[in-house]
């Protein structure tokens, strides 16, 4: 095992200073280049500012007014934080003289370079960049679409979705099973379900102890699985039970009027049910051109430019990104190394190859946090793990050092959202 990453790495490396190619102001003679960022999400927003502050033109386009975070978004299913908490402008962003264009992206040129709107004007740009986040697959899974979403919530896009499931947590009876469907890789949030079955655990143990939760799991392994898997053993003996893919984990089909979970080996019958479906790329990925058959984009993991368009450039859950998983913290680390590039190529430059962070905290319980941190550079075409560079919580740490991970987890929070919207 290797040791753990310590509080400066974790907390420190977050707010890693601008590269030097972005730090000195851009001399120009003409209007500056035009960059149009799509998506204000930790990736587009975070690309968008760092491109304002390098000295080029650039449009955000993002349709919401208020951006919903699911990092932490667990805490509002458990109970212990308001939807409100996990809400964000982008004043803060207009302030910095970012264009803001309230409509959603719904086409892209690539030869005119231009991005068509939603009511019909186009934004023309010298660089393109796409941060459009995951759509859900409801095609995926026979029996799941939006319509059964209203019955057995995804909660995997943070807002009505999020509080419908905390409401029938709340209206459950003490007894009751909640089940939680989790796909294959990739998708948003490796450890995301089983941070939800932990929270989902402390709120059951607190209020509904004769309650269980059952993880339908189409994967034999999953992120942090030693740390959740002993933080079970611990925290709620008995009251948690994951079922991998063979096992018969594999949710084939579900009947969201019978509120049941149907598998290749039988059927659970749920009184909650959180199914979590397969996932791809955002819609504009596809209209642009720049996702592949697999439904993500693959990218020059050096300039984040795709390998299918030219001209255009992706970050964040969007991307295949080889080792690095799709996190609000990776996404923040690709966009400042985007915007680095992007910069670097309008001013005529070759970029360098990035050296990325990664840190990924999920919290069990009530002060009781785990991480796992990564390192990642450019191999062979894709983002690769440093060797020996990264590590996790250690498996038998004491819980005072689970609550000083939690509180780390916290402070992470706090830190990149002050950074990216505030």
């Amino acid at each position: 095992m290797r040791p753990g990453p310590d509080r400066r790495t974790l907390i420190t490396g977050l707010v890693a200073t601008l590269p030097a190619a972005l730090a000195a102001p851009r001399v120009l003679a003409q209007a500056p280049p035009r960059v149009v960022v799509v998506g204000g999400g930790f990736g587009g927003t975070t690309c968008a500012r760092v491109l304002q502050r390098a000295g080029f033109g650039v449009t955000l386009v993002e349709p919401s007014a208020t951006y919903t975070s699911c990092a932490f978004s667990n805490g509002v299913v458990e109970g212990t934080r308001s939807l409100a908490q996990q809400q964000f402008g982008y004043e803060g962003v207009a302030r910095q003289g970012v264009v803001l264009a309230r409509l959603s992206a719904v086409g892209v040129d690539a030869t005119a370079r231009s991005v068509r709107l939603s009511d019909g004007s186009s934004l023309g740009y010298d660089r393109l960049v796409l941060a459009p986040g995951i759509d859900l697959r409801f095609d995926a899974l026979p029996g799941y679409d939006q319509a059964a979403a209203g019955v057995m919530p995804h909660a995997w896009k943070a807002g009505e979705q999020t509080l419908l499931l905390r409401r029938q947590l709340e209206a459950m009876e003490d007894g009751g099973t909640v089940v939680i469907v989790a796909p294959a890789n990739p998708f948003r949030c490796p450890p995301g379900p089983y941070e939800r079955a932990s929270l989902i655990a402390a709120y059951l143990k607190a209020n509904k102890p004769r309650s269980k939760i059952v993880i339908l799991d189409a994967k034999d392994a999953f992120s942090k699985q030693k740390l959740f898997q002993n933080a079970w053993d611990d925290l709620y003996p008995g009251m948690i039970e994951w079922v991998g893919l063979s096992q018969g984990g594999k949710v084939v089909e579900v009947v969201p009027g019978e509120m049941t979970l149907v598998t290749e080996f039988g059927r659970t019958k749920a009184t909650v049910a959180n199914v979590i479906p397969p996932q791809r790329a955002g819609a504009i990925a596809a209209a642009a051109g720049t996702a592949d058959r697999s439904g993500w984009c693959p990218i020059d993991p050096v300039t984040f430019e795709s390998k299918l368009v030219p001209g255009i450039h992706l970050v964040g859950d969007a991307i295949i990104a080889g080792g690095m998983p799709k996190s609000a913290f990776a996404a923040n680390a690709q966009a400042k190394a985007c915007a680095d590039a992007v910069a670097m190529l309008l001013r005529g430059q070759a970029p360098a190859p990035p050296k990325l962070i990664n840190t990924c905290y999920s919290l069990v319980g009530p002060g009781y946090g785990i991480s796992v941190a990564g390192v990642y550079r450019p191999a062979n075409g894709l983002l690769t793990d440093v060797e020996g560079a990264g590590g996790t919580s250690p498996v038998d740490a004491p819980r005072e050092q689970r609550a000083q991970e939690a509180i780390y987890a916290d402070a992470w929070f706090r830190t990149i959202t002050a950074e990216v919207f505030g």
